[in-house]
């Protein structure tokens, strides 16, 4: 296994630099540390052919300019907050309305837009990068100094693992997750619509217009959220379910785990073979099948267009803080916040 890395651009006057881990199969994972964004998952097909499996740019400009959150990690709070505000502990607290009138991935300038600190990490185990970020008191509107790590590690198993662990010194809110967008496929050749997701979920959140959950958990049973037993992306877009119409023909919703504890969920295009195995100890996983994506701007040469990704944001309910009755995302100074998520590749041969 080998780590290597090298200057992707400048931004704010500081370099930004990408780097990738290889492991012995020749799995490549790329990323840099402007926004911990993850550029590359090169694996192999049931061919052998190694191709990249998420959306990334080239160029460091697209990525400030364009880019949807491909790849980045995103807080202090993934998904909206309704009105940009909260109450905590009898005071209310003011964030950045970057999503009129609501608050987005952690506001106008979330960790997806700030440069990390670096620590390398080899071992015989695996290779990879701990990344470091304090978010100052205040920021976005955000009360407490948050000290976060993001710890990205691959393996000879190709598994790619992403921890991340969040400290404060004032009560505060948490919900991290990375938002890449997989295609299977390998380098964009189909979208994601053929794609078969299976996990065990037995509700989901409903949605208001503003796409900030009701508080409602619907049964996905007899849905098209039901993926108990396995069931093709196209189901969302093709739907006349109200929820599926809301967010544009798709999905963008969170589906909560059945169980409590480590949960797992399986993607797989049936064409290149690949099957993706992800692991979480979180909650829930908001599936957003790039209902919205189609844009006057290219991605690895191929125009942007719905369903030509898919993300599994594994993560806390989103907006909790207006609802109680969902798991807490508050965080206090005697706690540590813990998120861990493992994404292991396969590739399987015909006849499997």
């Amino acid at each position: 296994m080998k780590l290597v890395d090298k200057v992707f651009g400048l931004y704010a006057g500081e370099t930004v630099i990408e780097y990738s881990l290889v492991n012995d199969s020749g799995m490549t994972v790329s990323f840099l540390n402007y926004g911990c964004v993850i550029t590359e998952i090169i694996v192999p097909d049931r061919h052998g052919n190694f191709e990249n499996v998420v959306l990334g740019f080239d160029e460091l400009e697209d990525y400030l300019e364009l880019s949807p959150y491909f790849g980045a990690v995103v807080g202090r709070v993934a998904g909206r907050i309704k009105g940009a505000r909260f109450e905590l502990d009898g005071k209310e607290y003011l964030l950045a309305e970057n999503e009129h009138p609501n608050h987005l991935h952690g506001g106008r300038k979330g960790f997806s837009s700030v440069i990390w600190q670096a620590e390398k990490i080899e071992t015989e185990q695996a290779v990879g990068v701990k990344f470091f970020y304090q978010s100052p008191n205040g920021e976005e509107g955000y009360p407490g100094n948050l000290d976060t790590n993001v710890t990205y590690l691959l393996n000879n198993k190709n598994e790619f693992k992403i921890t991340f662990e969040g400290k404060t010194d004032q009560t505060t809110i948490v919900n991290l997750t990375n938002h890449s967008y997989f295609n299977l496929s390998g380098n964009l050749k189909m979208d994601c619509t053929e794609h078969i997701l299976q996990l065990e979920s037995d509700r989901f959140l409903e949605l208001a217009p503003d796409l900030i959950p009701t508080g409602q958990m619907l049964k996905t049973k007899n849905t098209p959220f039901d993926f108990q037993h396995g069931r093709r992306l196209n189901a969302g877009r093709s739907s006349t379910h109200p929820q599926n119409v809301l967010v544009g023909n798709g999905y963008d919703h969170p589906l909560i785990f059945t169980n409590k504890g480590e949960n797992q969920i399986v993607l797989t295009d049936e064409e290149s073979g690949r099957t993706l195995l992800v692991t979480t100890n979180q909650p829930c996983v908001v599936l957003y099948t790039a209902n919205q994506l189609e844009a006057p701007y290219s991605i690895m040469g191929v125009r942007a267009r719905n369903y030509l990704g898919v993300c599994l944001e594994t993560q806390g309910l989103p907006d909790a803080i207006h609802h109680p009755e969902f798991p807490t995302t508050i965080l206090k100074p005697e706690e540590v916040y813990y998120s861990t998520t493992t994404y292991r590749f396969f590739a399987n041969t015909l006849g499997d």
